[in-house]
């Protein structure tokens, strides 16, 4: 399982794989009990784990930076339930964490996630969107040539493929 396909959602405790998208919601499947369902959108948000950033001092940081700064912690991890812990564990942790504006509910709720990737050894890394564009970029430098007499180049448009959308509304006929 990758780490790009878990998604929170509101509503719904735990984390989830997102199965497959439709125009009307997804069908994600639980990390915890592994069981699958079908998610509405009128009623529920898809929030990719990968999009989520937390408060710094300087600038924001992505989930991930936190999650592994978690894992590579010699800190025990406290009783989520347990808020003047779970506070000076991050204050350990991660100490570059704006505590005035991240919520205690927010670290507790990192606290659950984390476990839930360790129990099922997801391996916390982003998807290489930077490298995609590096890759199309060198395509379109190979398909640069020299018009005849003008001498002015031309670049072939290299398309990729528009990227998935949760909440997209499906167009009528």
């Amino acid at each position: 399982m990758d780490y790009n396909k878990l998604v929170a959602v509101t509503g719904l405790s735990g984390l989830f794989e997102l199965v497959s998208s439709k125009a009307d919601g997804g069908i994600v499947r639980s990390l915890d009990d592994k069981s699958t369902k079908f998610v509405s959108n009128r009623v529920h948000t898809f929030s990719h784990l990968e999009s989520i950033e937390v408060f710094t001092m300087s600038e924001n940081v992505n989930l991930s930076d936190v999650f592994i700064a978690m894992k590579n912690s010699n800190e025990k991890m406290p009783d989520a339930n347990n808020a003047k812990d779970v506070k000076s564990y991050f204050q350990k942790v991660y100490s570059n964490m704006d505590f005035e504006r991240v919520y205690g509910s927010d670290m507790k709720k990192m606290i659950k996630w984390m476990e839930i990737l360790n129990n099922n050894n997801i391996e916390i890394k982003l998807s290489d969107a930077s490298g995609e564009d590096a890759v199309t970029e060198q395509a379109v430098e190979k398909k640069t040539t020299t018009a005849g007499k003008g001498g002015a180049p031309k670049t072939a448009a290299v398309k990729s493929a528009p990227p998935k959308k949760i909440n997209t509304p499906r167009k009528m006929a």
